[in-house]
Order: C-alpha cells, then structure tokens, then sequence
C-alpha cells in the first residue's frame, strides 16, 4: 500500500457510491474521486444548497462526472427513512458513511438521542440498515465507515450511550468514534456469519484540515477558539485530499478485509494510507453486541436480513 494515491483508485464505471457529508472536506474529496473513476454519485447532504453546490463544483473539475444531491440529515430518523425509500437504483456497490459533528455544545437529535452519538453512530446505522437489501443484492459491495484516531480518548458506556449523565462534548465524540468501529466489527461479524458477499470496513482520515474542527466553537460564538481551530489546520493538518485517500483506499483497493481500519501511515496523523492501530475495546464482540441492540431500539431499524 506504500505510496497509494489517487491515481490507483480502479474504474468505477457502472458502480453506484453513496456518500454521506458530501458536499464539503474529506466527503467531497472522496466523492469527487469516485465520479472521476467513473462511479455514480449520490451526495447525501443535509443542506439542499450546499449538496446541489458540490455537485456542481464536481461537473466543473470533472466534466464527465455523475453525481446527483439527495436530502440527508442523519439526525432525523424520519429523514434518513425518506433517503432510503427515495433511493431510485437496483444496486449499490458503496456507502460511505462519512458525514458527522465533533465536540459541539450539547443538543439532541429530532428523535432526542444526544447529536454526536445520534448523528455520528445512529443515523449511520440506520441509513445502513435501511439501504440493507440493495447492499446484499449488489455482489461485492462494501460499507466504509469513517472514524477517527480520537476513538482512543474513550470506549462507550453501554448504560448512558446519550451522555444524560454527564457531557463532555470531546468525550462525546469520542465515544460516537468508537461506535462507529464497534459498529464495523459487528456488522462484519454478522456479514461473515452469513456468508455475505459483502465487506463492512472503517477508515479514518488522520488530522486533516476541513470544517469539523471549528464547526463546535462557531456555533457557541467562542471566537478565538475557532481561530486557533483554523490556525491548527493551517500549520499542522494534512489537506482535505489527503485525508481522503485512507477512505478511498478502503472504499476502492482490491483485497479490503472485514473490520479493517485504514489510516494515514504516519503516526496515524498523516501520509499514505496503511492499516491503523485501534484500541481494544472497538474488537470487543460483547460491546459490539450490546450497541447493536441499543441501536435496534433507539432507530426502530433491525437488521432481519443478517438475523439467523
């Protein structure tokens, strides 16, 4: 994997990708590259401006390029059912589940779920599972689930999922970077176990610069943190293309494993893309079990389809 760019990614031609958070940073980068390659595109955005304003940045750099806007908001259970239902093709070789938040003020989804956890985690799982069916008819398909190397800041607590306890919004964020691999590893486990053509795997882009970072601050009107936010992406953070490439690689590179975790190879902070360290406890098949459950109840979406 060694020097892996762009440039590797296989033809796409006649796939069909979903993308989450596509209209900014590392989601329109990996969208953009797979409408290059020749994909179909699906930005799911929660905006309609700025999801219809990326797919018109992506037909100006790639003129040939098919990608299409449709209406996501992953803290809306009742919207991510309208995407899945609204979902117009026979198949889908891809969904990236890329969108999320990070260290906002406490707030809470439509359905009352914590918003990091409900949008990081939830709402993925959710659109996962509603997208289910296709996925499985679609030979060789693949989840890629987007992560973050600050998934080792904590380990979920099974009893207070939505942080009613106590909030920290880092711990928070933390905690929903966590679910997403515990999601990962039990949804392999489950595709295995039945024998799926089908491969569930995560990626995390490393410190790289796009909106996520001051999107907290901005909103609480705390000024200079959000400019040391920005200063820390202009003088330390990778660009958003290169945060891309540990997603694309899982999304596109021949031989991905289940429950794989890509990264940068470099102190899992930059560079090319290579296999990722992840703390234990994202590998624990009881916690995998125990958040799946948790998150059956708290969408109203099973997984029958993977069920014995």
């Amino acid at each position: 994997m060694s020097g892996w760019t762009v440039n590797d990614i296989p033809g796409q031609t006649g796939r069909i990708a979903v993308v989450t958070g596509a209209n900014s940073g590392i989601g329109y980068v990996t969208a953009r590259e797979l409408a290059r390659k020749g994909a179909r595109v699906v930005l799911a955005c929660r905006s309609e401006a700025r999801g219809n304003a990326a797919a018109d940045r992506i037909a100006a750099e790639v003129p040939d390029a098919m990608a299409e806007f449709a209406r996501l908001d992953l803290g809306d259970l009742g919207s991510v059912r309208d995407f899945a239902e609204g979902f117009r093709y026979d198949h889908l070789d891809l969904l990236v589940n890329n969108a999320g938040v990070m260290a906002l003020p406490y707030g809470t989804t439509a359905e009352g779920n914590e918003t990091q956890f409900g949008v990081n985690h939830l709402g993925h799982f959710a659109l996962t599972g509603l997208l289910l069916p296709v996925l499985l008819d679609t030979p060789g398909a693949r989840v890629v689930t987007v992560s973050s190397g600050m998934h080792a800041l904590a380990n979920i607590d099974i009893a207070d999922l939505n942080s009613e306890r106590r909030y920290r919004r880092w711990v928070a964020y933390a905690r929903s970077k966590t679910a997403n691999l515990l999601f990962t590893h039990e949804l392999s486990r489950r595709l295995v176990a039945q024998g799926a053509d089908m491969v569930a795997a995560a990626a995390h882009p490393g410190y790289a610069a796009t909106n996520l970072q001051g999107a907290g601050p901005r909103m609480e009107g705390r000024r200079l943190t959000e400019r040391v936010m920005e200063l820390g992406n202009r003088v330390f953070a990778q660009s958003a293309a290169a945060g891309a490439l540990p997603v694309l690689h899982a999304a596109t590179a021949a031989g991905v494993r289940q429950d794989s975790f890509t990264g940068p190879s470099v102190m899992m902070w930059r560079g090319t893309p290579g296999p990722s360290w992840r703390a234990p406890w994202t590998l624990n098949d009881e916690a995998g079990e125990l958040l799946w459950s948790a998150s059956e109840r708290l969408t109203g979406v099973s997984y029958d389809a993977l069920k014995g």
